[in-house]
């Protein structure tokens, strides 16, 4: 369909953004593709998201630009695609970008025949010739024509990028493990992530890479695991320097709490400024584990402020919780974030207990050139000093924001993403029991259940909506995050209906996802609607489908002792070995996924006695799965209600009296054996 002419069955902000420009834009559908073969017209398809500040750029340089418009118009089909709505595609279109060019970002620029296969994929173009790049105008008309006069070459391009795009889809199914006699063991597939992570990491700024530098949590989280099972002291160095370097920069937001996306330079100073929910789940995760490992209370401070911001900023009106928030307010990027000594001193004016101006602009290093454009600073903490604040700090930074929601403030992206919303329902449990916080317990509950009265109209799980819309079908990485977050909530409240839950989710998973040849595919069976249907195992700045459904399923294995289930997941997982021994880098979470089969720990506390439910959660152990509370489980039988058991493969040491025994076998439990 034309998107301006059914705004009422658009489901994403992104796309609504879109319905007034003059590009004729079309939705990615079955009908679409018909249009376009009728038609004898290639395909543009523009791929990007609501937060995206290049986004944005593009759409008012190009797409709002008659003349531009009309080419479009004239010599193809134009469809606009929100990533975050259909992962499963920009996977794909990516590819192809990164295949051409060896790289990829938003924008996602794509030209395609009329059944979807890209011939040219690029990023942003310019509206006019700049820089070495040509104009969108110009990239229009040539690849327009050469569609006309040059079909030949466009159909041999468009094969060896199609062909190029189904081995990436299926590389899991092209994996060879010929080199490898025996398994590759977990604590071996760290290692070598380690080395990897080692070479690129940056000692001084900390964080794995140049610029731009993103939070990967996920490096992060296994380089905790590595330090407690091997006692390798430079691998929590590398994790705490990253932490440490990312909660004190600009990337954080230390008024309001939570963290941008990226940071465009090394020292994590200036972001791109939109905040995604996907995000702050997963660093909200890291800096748990970090507290936990190491009692730093600045990670439970940066932790608790960015869980308030998302309860607070994202919550929508029925409790779930919006997709992300805008890098741009008032048409600029970063206005809503920013300071001057002038807005530093309007904010301190008639406001008692605060910082000086002199000490307030040199807290946050607010300088009078600037660290941003226009002689702006992004707030920032000094590197090395100390997060924790005094009560003038804290009066001063109250008083900052205050100021600054005075200001035009960036949109948000309202639409709900299962994926997102359950990953940080997940991280939310975590957080609740590490910190000891009831209130967000309670927050857990809630949401899930919001996601389950409104996720699964008609009984098809969604992989999101807006409002009361429904949107595209759930996919793996839903699903996966969906299960993760029923057994989190079952460690939490040791309630059993999120275990009937989670059994429920594993049978949809296999039948709609699961390949008897092993592993899992990105979209359901009844919904490939996509050039090839894909396997994702790469991580990327969320875990991939593939390694979050085998942790979850390979947890829910080990709470049911279903021996057939871990064998298959087993057997899926090792098909990566040779990724996980020369690219461990490519695979971190499909590593956890792996410690979870092979060195997981479980914590069985029958008679949810809070002195031991407390110790446990208080304690960083890697791959440990947790039940508490009275289940019929073979794991449970027997056990007496007034102690605790940690366990391996079922397999379980002198049961526990009290909380400081628990503690001092969790620690031993957790080591590698063959680094003791």
């Amino acid at each position: 369909m034309m998107l301006r002419d059914h705004p009422e069955a658009i489901t994403s902000p992104y796309l609504l953004q879109h319905v007034d420009n003059p590009v004729d834009w079309h939705d990615w559908s079955e009908a679409t593709l018909a249009k376009a073969d009728q038609l004898n017209r290639p395909l543009l398809i523009s791929i990007g998201y609501a937060a995206c500040h290049w986004c944005h750029v593009m759409a008012h340089e190009s797409f709002e630009d008659e003349a531009a418009a009309a080419l479009l118009n004239r010599y193809f089909i134009p469809i606009k695609i929100d990533r975050e709505e259909r992962p499963d595609l920009d996977a794909i279109y990516m590819s192809a970008c990164q295949t051409m060019n060896g790289h990829g970002g938003w924008p996602l620029t794509v030209f395609a025949t009329p059944d979807g296969r890209p011939y040219y994929a690029a990023t942003y173009f310019p509206p006019v010739d700049r820089g070495g790049q040509p104009s969108f105008s110009r990239v229009v008309v040539t690849l327009a024509d050469a569609y006309a006069n040059r079909r030949s070459e466009v159909e041999a391009q468009a094969d060896e990028l199609a062909h190029a795009i189904g081995r990436e889809a299926r590389f899991l199914d092209l994996l060879t493990r010929e080199d490898h006699e025996t398994n590759i063991t977990v604590d071996r597939a760290l290692d070598t992530l380690m080395h990897e992570l080692g070479e690129r990491f940056d000692a001084t700024l900390g964080g794995f890479g140049a610029s731009p530098k993103f939070p990967r949590p996920s490096f992060v989280d296994a380089c905790l695991a590595h330090h407690v099972r091997s006692g390798d002291e430079r691998s929590l160095m590398m994790a705490t320097t990253t932490l440490d370097a990312m909660a004190a920069g600009g990337i954080y937001d230390h008024l309001a709490g939570g963290f941008a996306r990226y940071s465009v330079d090394a020292s994590w100073t200036v972001p791109h400024f939109e905040k995604m929910l996907s995000d702050q789940a997963l660093l909200i995760r890291s800096y748990v584990r970090a507290f936990a490992l190491t009692g730093n209370e600045a990670y439970a401070q940066v932790a608790s402020e960015t869980i308030s911001w998302v309860l607070r900023d994202l919550m929508l009106p029925d409790g779930a919780l919006a997709a992300s928030m805008d890098a741009d307010a008032d048409g600029i990027e970063g206005s809503h974030a920013c300071f001057n000594r002038d807005l530093v001193a309007k904010a301190l004016s008639d406001v008692s207990g605060t910082l000086e101006l002199d000490e307030a602009c040199a807290y946050y290093d607010i300088s009078e050139g600037g660290n941003f454009e226009h002689g702006l600073s992004v707030p920032r903490r000094p590197r090395g000093a100390p997060l924790i604040r005094n009560d003038a700090e804290e009066a001063t930074r109250i008083a900052l924001l205050e100021q600054r929601m005075t200001r035009v403030q960036p949109a948000r992206d309202d639409k709900v993403i299962l994926e997102w919303n359950a990953m940080f329902l997940s991280a939310l449990c975590e957080a609740a029991a590490t910190l000891a916080h009831p209130a967000w317990a309670e927050a857990a509950t809630n949401l899930d259940a919001v996601l389950s009265a409104t996720m699964a109209p008609s009984g098809r799980w969604l992989r999101s909506r807006l409002a009361d819309a429904a949107g595209p079908s759930a996919m793996l990485a839903d699903c996966a995050w969906w299960l993760e977050a029923k057994l989190q909530l079952l460690e939490l409240t040791g309630d059993g209906r999120y275990l009937s839950d989670a059994q429920a989710l594993r049978e949809y998973i296999m039948v709609a996802f699961a390949d008897p040849e092993g592993g899992f595919f990105t979209t359901a069976e009844h919904e490939a609607t996509t050039l090839v249907r894909a396997k994702d195992l790469i991580d990327g700045a969320t875990p991939s489908g593939f390694a979050t459904v085998a942790r979850a399923l390979a947890r829910l294995a080990t709470i049911t002792d279903d021996a057939d289930l871990l064998a298959m997941l087993g057997n899926s997982v090792h098909l990566a070995d040779p990724m996980m021994e020369r690219q461990a880098s490519s695979v971190p979470d499909l590593i956890e996924a792996l410690g979870f089969l092979e060195a997981g720990i479980e914590v069985v506390i029958p008679g949810a006695e809070p002195e031991f439910v407390n110790a446990n959660a208080a304690c960083f152990v890697p791959y440990r799965t947790t039940i508490i509370g009275s289940h019929d489980l073979a794991i449970l039988a027997g056990r007496s209600a007034t102690k605790a058991y940690v366990c391996q493969h079922h397999v379980c040491q002198q049961p526990a009296s009290d909380a400081t025994t628990l503690e001092a076998q969790l620690i031993d439990a957790r080591r590698d054996a063959s680094h003791s």
